[in-house]
């Protein structure tokens, strides 16, 4: 057995909590912390094997070991099986109720190590929670039924493993004891595996024959399998391993130094630190680093933590760093080693985990989160996307709920990134849709795309506040938006003439004439539609640029892709205008008789009857076309706009 696990230890514990509680404490606060999945497919024995991990380590929560003890008297039944079914059991309902359809995170600890196990869902349509369980595990144990050997779920978790930088990876082949302990068994499934490991680049991992229910090799080696003890295995028990693995940060503490600032601590004059946690290597008082994005060269004046002043931080740890002179960096920014500093760059390939239930809209815009830095991107067309059973890599124009796949990113403004085999923080990503603040995909960068290195701003001498003054005016965008036959165009039109009239300076953008030209090769999918909105946006961002007012006319039916272009434009200078024209007066007008081919089938993807206009919730303009002449709303929408 373990020592974790040995009555003696486990009476050393308690003798060592009750004559000095303090002492017990401090050692177990030092205690090395490891955080590891279980995942599979369903029904591979996770919510067990935990359980089993649970008990065997002695260290179960006091409420979970009261409800045993409680549950124990009233069956009348005393013993360690007893106790280990209640407390399986207790899982297994837990389970059942729907609590584990999400992560489920466990606690326990032995004498050499605290553990944090995230119990994965092994169902394929909750893919997207295993990635949230593994992106922060340094192991994973991806449990095989011994009857059933790999399955996809095998294959898919293990890919995601090795996508996501976990390199401790043990094959744990449960219900070894439902096949008599058969070595055949456990051998041609650890083949099968070795074979698919290979393919997709698992350079090594631990192979064990355990039984979560009878407790084989968990906490001490089983007499079932004394082949499992010969010189050509592994021969070790899944919790002494698990006490023993080197933890990635260890293999950081050797890498350069790298934090990004979480926050800018500045409790008084006196003091004024940047916060976050070491994600690679070490820094001490006096060692020179560079500050980024600013490029600026300092010096550590001290470092500190919660304990007060350190020596020297590692890989690992949040800490405080002061520096020996005043540079701008705020949340976001990476405090680096100068010699060696990461790149930065605003497009970049990158695998993609996508985690929501609608598909990825191509060309969207959405908010990219790494680390502390968050920026608004689009993601491109996938190169292909990951056949997880035959590692084939399939063509796709999107990709779709827990497809993974890899497609190039741009994103508004450069960021500061390493690639995610390098550095997980620097080079990890999650996306979140703008209008809803929820996450549908993780990624993790690879590189930054030659053209993002070569393309830089060139500052110009005449500023757009110039060019602006020369036509004594102030620039803006009106973004007419409404349904088709709402009115846009002929509103927009008289804004103009009106416009035009007092000298101001003028250009009217409408949603047919660009697609004869500028959008001409841009059909009417939701894609394309977004398309034809963002570059409908960068140019009236150029034309705002050059000073003149700018009228657009769009039905632009995504408020993302609206609020996209108001993104693009410097504050006070957008105007959302809502020709508000309800569906059954825009289609009794139906000037263009687009209306009627629509309905017929003749006009596919057509915006209010087979394709959905998202209406604004708060436009800084509404025009009711059913209360006001076209006139009167130009009127409106002129005064609006110089008053």
């Amino acid at each position: 057995m373990t020592e974790a696990a040995t009555p003696e230890t486990v009476y050393k514990t308690d003798t060592l909590i009750a004559e000095d509680i303090e002492s017990y404490l401090e050692t177990h606060q030092h205690k090395s912390m490891l955080r590891f999945i279980t995942c599979g497919s369903v029904d591979d024995g996770k919510s067990t094997l935990i359980g089993r991990l649970l008990y065997d380590s002695k260290m179960i929560f006091e409420d979970q070991l009261a409800a045993l003890e409680s549950d124990s008297k009233k069956s009348g039944t005393q013993g360690e099986e007893i106790d280990f079914a209640l407390l399986v059991d207790g899982l297994a309902a837990e389970r059942e109720q729907g609590i584990t359809i999400d992560v489920a995170y466990r606690f326990f600890a032995t004498e050499k190590r605290k553990f944090i196990v995230a119990d994965c869902p092994g169902h394929e349509q909750y893919t997207r929670n295993m990635v949230t369980g593994a992106s922060t595990a340094d192991l994973a144990i991806i449990l095989i039924d011994a009857r059933k050997g790999v399955l996809t779920q095998t294959r898919r978790h293990s890919y995601i493993a090795k996508l996501l930088g976990i390199r401790n990876i043990v094959l744990a082949v449960n219900k070894m004891d439902l096949v008599g302990y058969d070595q055949k068994v456990f051998d041609d499934i650890v083949s099968d595996y070795q074979n698919f490991a290979d393919e997709i680049g698992i350079e090594n991992f631990v192979a064990m024959p355990i039984s979560g229910f009878k407790g084989d090799n968990i906490a001490s080696l089983s007499d079932n399998t004394p082949w499992y003890q010969s010189a050509s295995y592994w021969g070790k028990p899944l919790i002494e391993h698990l006490e023993n693995v080197e933890l990635d940060n260890s293999r950081n503490q050797n890498k350069s130094f790298r934090m990004a600032v979480q926050w800018v601590n500045r409790p008084n004059l006196d003091f004024r630190g940047f916060s976050g946690l070491v994600s690679a290597g070490s820094v001490k008082p006096g060692d020179p680093v560079r500050i980024l994005p600013a490029g600026k060269n300092t010096t550590v004046s001290k470092i500190v933590s919660f304990d007060g002043e350190l020596e020297e931080a590692v890989a690992g740890q949040s800490v405080t760093i002061c520096l020996s002179d005043e540079i701008d960096c705020s949340r976001g920014g990476v405090i680096t080693t100068a010699d060696d500093p990461p790149e930065s760059a605003d497009q970049f390939e990158a695998s993609i985990v996508w985690m929501d239930d609608e598909a990825l809209t191509v060309g969207r815009s959405y908010w990219l989160k790494l680390g502390p830095q968050m920026v608004s991107a689009t993601v491109q067309e996938p190169k292909y996307t990951v056949n997880v059973n035959t590692m084939e890599q399939l063509a796709a124009k999107t990709l779709e709920l827990n497809e993974i796949g890899v497609a190039q990113i741009t994103a508004e403004k450069p960021v500061i990134f390493e690639s995610y085999n390098d550095n997980q923080a620097l080079g990890g990503f999650i996306l979140i849709d703008k209008m809803t603040n929820a996450t549908v995909g993780a990624g993790m960068l690879h590189f930054s795309l030659r053209r993002a290195q070569n393309v830089h701003w060139q500052e110009t001498d005449i500023t757009r506040e110039a060019r602006a003054s020369l036509k004594n005016q102030k620039p803006a965008v009106l973004w007419f938006t409404g349904l088709s036959g709402s009115g846009k165009s002929t509103i927009a039109n008289l804004v103009e003439k009106k416009l035009h009239r007092m000298n101001r300076h003028t250009f009217l953008l409408d949603g047919d004439n660009v697609r004869h030209g500028l959008n001409k090769d841009l059909g009417f999918t939701d894609a394309d539609r977004i398309e034809n909105i963002r570059r409908v946006g960068e140019v009236a961002r150029l034309l705002t640029d050059s000073g003149q007012i700018v009228i657009t006319a769009f039905i632009s039916p995504f408020r993302a892709e609206r609020e996209m272009v108001r993104n693009m434009i410097p504050d006070g200078e957008f105007m959302e205008v809502f020709v508000d024209t309800p569906l059954s007066v825009a289609e009794e007008r139906d000037v263009k008789g687009l209306y009627k081919k629509a309905r017929s089938g003749q006009l596919k993807n057509f915006t209010g009857i087979d394709s959905p206009y998202e209406a604004p919730e708060n436009a800084e303009i509404q025009i009711d076309t059913t209360k006001m002449t076209p006139d009167e709303a130009a009127d409106v929408i002129v005064e609006k706009l110089l008053g």
